[in-house]
């Protein structure tokens, strides 16, 4: 097994909890190179891997073959652009960039250089996510006719965090959750023909939108996406309506919290199923009307680097290739100019 040598651009959180564990446990990838500007927190986890000050200098790196972009994503563009130039394979952290235009750029210049860019969306292998995918592809709701998807938290203070709350462009929840129910919707149920959107920023000291609502309209199917800084109270996660029946999931997947305690991933489930039950499942199988809580199986973020390494390594398809996070860089962009123009703005195929 010749295994694929990875630098990670940034050892903040995203590097400390969503990358570094999850290369240094799994066999194909060594984890051979970190950057730190300032601090030198990596030498006492991964004291064996190269410490760069900066991106360019471990971009110079002729051994490294895969390089982590899990910079602000102000420099998301940047940073990837210049890894491609070296040569290097790319994961860039979500959201992909700013623009859909920097998306579209990108995903042209890995073409051209015959390179693997991949965007890591992790919440597509969270428990409660890929429930959902089941009940929906196993079409036990008939057709979906509705469809709500929330990411809420309660953090009433401002986190101080200017490149995530600041008055930058791609700042703001709308670029940071947004990035994950944009891409779960396209997922789940396709390009939309038309997107309205109202963003806003209910907390004080915090000049991005911390709120959000989109309505996606489809041909026969409307889908919601929402969140909010401001919910003390949980509320399902996921609500799907079809001709048949319906399903409620809450957010359950516990891997962030466990990473965060210093949990070490591993390819075989690591992480538990919830302790009881997160869904709820009411609908017509056969001839009967079935109601019944659901419990979702573990999810587990290695299945991102094991699809990743299957791509590079085997020829496998791109599990998360930069063509689809155009999408979501574009469905972004139209959420941000209908709630500017305060209209309906048509997304179409």
């Amino acid at each position: 097994m010749k295994k694929i040598r990875t630098g990670i651009a940034s050892f903040g959180m995203s590097g400390k909890i969503f990358h570094a564990p999850f290369i240094q446990a799994h066999p194909g990838y060594e984890l051979a190179a970190i950057v730190e500007r300032h601090k030198n927190d990596s030498r006492e986890l991964y004291p064996d891997t190269i410490l760069y000050r900066s991106v360019e200098d471990m971009l110079a790196d002729d051994s490294l073959e895969l390089i982590i972009v899990n910079t602000p994503v102000q420099l998301h563009v940047e940073h990837t652009r210049a890894a491609l130039l070296a040569g290097k394979h790319v994961v860039t952290e979500k959201p992909f960039t700013v623009t859909p235009e920097e998306a579209r750029e990108l995903d042209n210049l890995a073409k051209e250089k015959g390179l693997v860019l991949s965007v890591y969306q992790n919440r597509r292998y969270d428990c409660d996510y890929r429930a959902v995918k089941k009940v929906i592809g196993e079409n036990l709701l008939g057709k979906v006719v509705e469809a709500e998807i929330r990411y809420d938290r309660y953090r009433p203070e401002a986190s101080g965090k200017q490149h995530k709350e600041g008055d930058l462009p791609g700042s703001g929840t709308l670029h940071d959750l947004g990035a994950h129910l944009a891409d779960q919707a396209l997922q789940l149920f396709g390009r939309p023909e038309k997107v309205f959107a109202d963003l806003r920023t209910l907390r004080s000291g915090v000049k991005a939108n911390d709120y959000f609502e989109i309505l996606l309209y489809y041909p026969e199917l409307r889908v919601r996406l929402k969140s909010t800084m401001l919910a003390r109270e949980t509320y399902p996660a996921y609500i799907i309506h079809g001709t048949e029946g319906s399903f409620f999931q809450q957010r359950s997947d516990v891997q962030e919290e466990l990473l965060a305690a210093g949990q070490k991933p591993s390819l075989e489930d690591w992480a538990p199923a919830p302790s009881q039950p997160d869904g709820l499942l009411h609908t017509r199988i056969g001839n009967e009307v079935v109601r019944k809580e659901t419990t979702s199986s573990p999810g587990n973020y290695m299945g991102y680097y094991d699809d990743l390494y299957k791509t590079l390594r085997e020829g496998a398809p791109n599990v998360v290739p930069a063509a689809q996070a155009v999408q979501t860089m574009e469905l972004l962009a139209a959420a941000e100019r209908s709630a500017t123009e305060g209209k309906v703005i048509e997304f179409g195929m």
